[in-house]
């Protein structure tokens, strides 16, 4: 059952974890006297009004694809939804993982620099999305189990 709504859930939480990949975690930030922004994919600086790479995150990037595939994968194990429940349950760890690690990568490029809320990017904030949106397809996986079951009673 592909079209129910815990696969919209899924797809909308995969699609915030690659948004990762589009906006930043921290942005313009002074680091050396340069502003810098710090992404899933490495650290930019801002030499001569040019965007430069300066530092790239390869596991982080690697990480990112593979917390981004997880939902998608969810998806298509319908037919065993407690496996999929385990399995949410699963990426949901991984994210909060995955997000002490980017609080720790951008905290390790940014050193001692206190941060202000204007220099936290779009991409703070996609993580707890996904985990909200692997919560509601829980739900909504628990709530067709819960169906399944008296389908099954009334047999």
């Amino acid at each position: 059952m592909i079209q129910r709504v815990q696969s919209i859930h899924l797809f909308l939480a995969a699609l915030a974890i690659f948004a990762l990949f589009l906006f930043p975690l921290v942005h313009n930030v002074y680091v050396d006297n340069k502003p810098t922004t710090i992404m899933v994919t490495g650290t930019y600086q801002d030499v001569n009004g040019q965007q430069t790479h300066i530092d790239h995150f390869v596991a982080l990037t690697a990480v990112t694809g593979v917390a981004a595939v997880i939902p998608l994968i969810i998806i298509f194990l319908y037919k065993n939804r407690k496996q999929q429940i385990a399995i949410c349950y699963s990426a949901m760890l991984l994210i909060i993982g995955y997000s002490f690690w980017i609080a720790q990568a951008s905290k390790a490029v940014v050193g001692e620099i206190t941060l202000q809320t204007n220099n936290y990017g779009i991409g703070m904030l996609l993580c707890p999305l996904a985990i909200v949106f692997l919560l509601l397809a829980i739900k909504g996986i628990q709530r067709d189990e819960k169906l399944i079951k008296s389908a099954d009673r009334l047999r």
